[in-house]
């Protein structure tokens, strides 16, 4: 029986609804968005059209029309009362929106029932077109990448191999062959995700800067580097405005972001020192010369691909979730691997693996700073990994209250 994730169930749910919100489907690349919108194709039968933008030379806000007008005449004709039109990548259209907020709202005045669903895989473009002339017209659904238990369902991956072969369903069958797997990331999500979701659609000053910053951020992934100590490393580096942009770009592609440190109040850590998180495990160890079982056999190597894994579930359970946040804290040396924000609520996670002591001190220091707050040890000392990256936040924000 073939899997279908969560959200495939949310939105066909949504689309045997009367006519009310465009459904947004946004999420990073390989991560199942076009899967989705073609079985609920197959699914719903009636009449749906799928229209894909990625060929962004060719297409226009005439071609949007065009086939909102072409899907009109066939209800037509064809005496249907209503109709699904699917556009995927649509962020590759110049003002997309101000030609989807057109026909939509003619459709609205005109009583056509054209149920519409948009895909993207730049959710910055997405969220600019969206807010720009389409607000209280839709609703967002983010498509993120799988967790462990979806992958360990779909495709019997255990909690390992969910560490090091991350969560993209198109290379589930690659894991035996290492090179293969490699290539497929690096050839498949990482290259295109740079240069159709990010060069192509954005003016970038700096393109090989941008190239630089991911390949240092995986690099050190899950670690604090201060932007003067990356001005020093990169070439043709910029300013820490540029990088700190930069950052932000390849976070909204799902790549890699940077995490602000957490200082008590909520606004108060923009333009702090970054600690830089992979998004997802497989991006890091595509870019390792090792294999898999050389990192798993040593503790050192593997217990960092054990926090790229937790910090990568915790980033993907906030994207996910509303007035939530995630942080690192530290002071003077002393850190907390991660701190998540939930409005007044504050939780910090400790992640341990292999022989790796305990941080008492910073423990302590953390608590004496916040003593309302709750802090979880994941690893050896507390939850097991396997079992906490298949417990949902907001389990984990019920068993802290």
């Amino acid at each position: 029986m073939e899997y279908k994730r969560p959200l495939y169930y949310k939105l066909h749910s949504r689309l045997c609804e009367p006519r009310m919100f465009i459904q947004v489907i946004a999420g990073p690349r390989q991560t199942g968005k076009t899967t989705i919108a073609l079985t609920i194709q197959k699914g719903l039968g009636g009449l749906i059209e799928y229209f894909s933008a990625d060929d962004t030379k060719e297409y226009s806000v005439t071609w949007v029309d065009q086939i909102w007008e072409s899907l009109r005449l066939r209800m037509k004709l064809e005496q249907k009362k209503e109709a699904i039109l699917v556009i995927d990548e649509i962020q590759k259209i110049t003002d997309w929106s101000a030609a989807v907020k057109k026909n939509w709202d003619r459709d609205s005045r005109e009583n056509t029932t054209i149920k519409l669903v948009i895909l993207g895989s730049s959710r910055l473009l997405l969220m600019d077109g969206l807010s720009e002339s389409l607000l209280g017209r839709y609703e967002l659904n983010y498509a993120g990448h799988w967790g462990l238990a979806e992958m360990e369902e779909a495709f019997g991956y255990n909690i390992d191999e969910f560490i090091w072969f991350g969560g993209y369903p198109g290379a589930a069958n690659l894991k035996n062959d290492e090179n293969r797997f490699k290539e497929y990331i690096t050839n498949s999500i990482i290259e295109p995700t740079m240069i159709r979701d990010i060069l192509l659609t954005t003016k970038i000053d700096k393109p090989a800067l941008l190239r630089q910053l991911f390949e240092v951020g995986v690099e050190h992934s899950t670690q604090i580097v201060s932007y003067n100590k990356m001005l020093g490393q990169l070439q043709d580096a910029g300013n820490t405005t540029t990088l700190a942009k930069y950052l932000r770009l390849l976070e909204q592609a799902g790549l890699l972001s940077g995490l602000n440190k957490y200082s008590g109040r909520r606004n108060t850590s923009k333009g702090t020192i970054p600690k830089f998180q992979v998004h997802n495990t497989a991006i890091l160890s595509a870019q390792k010369r090792k294999s898999f079982k050389d990192v798993y056999s040593d503790p050192v190597e593997w217990g960092y691909m054990v926090e790229n894994s937790v910090g990568a579930y915790l980033f993907e359970q906030v994207r996910n979730n509303t007035n939530t946040s995630l942080f690192y804290w530290r002071d003077n040396g002393d850190e907390i691997d991660y701190v998540l924000l939930f409005k007044d609520q504050v939780i910090g996670f400790e992640v341990k693996s292999g022989n790796a002591n305990i941080p008492e001190k910073a423990i302590k220091k953390f608590k004496k700073r916040f003593p309302d707050s709750k802090l979880i040890l994941v690893g050896k000392y507390g939850i097991p990994y396997e079992i906490f990256m298949k417990t949902t936040l907001n389990d984990i924000i019920e068993s802290c209250r």
